[in-house]
């Protein structure tokens, strides 16, 4: 390499200036994208916020439907309170035919209805009892089924009110043809409670929602959602006759 004695600055080198020039630009671009990533989560979070909002004022303002009927009535169980309260729509007229779903393998027809107090021929004519759902994905499969069997057209959902959101949406998912109409069971007026400064009710609340956005973004994208059904082998098998002696 020929240095130029006669003008000393020819012989400076520009390197560590273009290196500390472009630390600079990546340490712009890095901030830039901390900032759109920051607006973003915030976004995100006012949008998620904002949802939340909207569920918990869409569980607290519902309420029973006076002199409604439809062509049958299903039930989620999680509860006695749901059955009886449909039992007793069933009782009212309301429906034609009542389906218990998600019953336990291990409980019986005289069971439920001891607990229900029940009457024993209204059991008998109009009630079925579905075993085979494992969750509320598992409930929708098990009606929709139950439906079809009977070719009904219009059928009453009971089931608590901050469980009902997501139970209509996979119902709907499940059958799109069947109307569903709530019936929400409402064990505590939330409406005229400060409910959120209850930790137990603020956590279900917060609990359902999260799985209402999971399942609305499982079905947005096509994602799978599974049966949500026991197979034959989780279901109890009946008990062989005794020999005769």
């Amino acid at each position: 390499m020929t240095v130029d004695q006669s003008n000393p600055e020819k012989t400076q080198p520009h390197v560590p200036h273009q290196v500390h020039r472009g630390w600079f630009s990546r340490k712009s671009r890095a901030r830039r994208l901390a900032r759109r990533l920051a607006i973003l989560g915030l976004l995100l979070a006012a949008v998620v916020a904002g949802g939340f909002l909207w569920f918990a004022d869409a569980v607290t303002s519902q309420k029973a439907p006076d002199g409604v009927k439809a062509d049958a009535i299903v039930v989620l169980t999680g509860g006695y309170l749901r059955i009886e309260q449909a039992l007793g729509l069933l009782r009212d007229g309301a429906g034609q035919r009542l389906l218990i779903s998600g019953a336990h393998p291990s409980t019986t027809p005289n069971q439920i209805r001891k607990a229900t107090q029940a009457s024993k021929d209204l059991f008998a004519c109009c009630v079925d009892i579905g075993y085979e759902a494992l969750d509320t994905i598992g409930n929708a499969n098990e009606i929709s089924r139950w439906i079809h069997d009977h070719s009904y057209r219009s059928v009453l959902v009971v089931t608590n009110n901050y469980h009902m959101p997501r139970s209509l949406h996979e119902l709907r998912m499940a059958d799109p043809a069947t109307e569903f109409i709530p019936y929400p069971v409402i064990n505590a007026d939330l409406s005229r409670r400060a409910w959120f400064t209850e930790p137990d009710t603020l956590r279900t609340m917060l609990s359902e929602y999260l799985k209402v956005v999971l399942a609305t973004v499982r079905d947005t994208f096509g994602l799978g959602r599974g049966s949500g059904l026991r197979t034959e082998d989780d279901l109890p098998r009946p008990e062989a006759p005794a020999p005769a002696r």
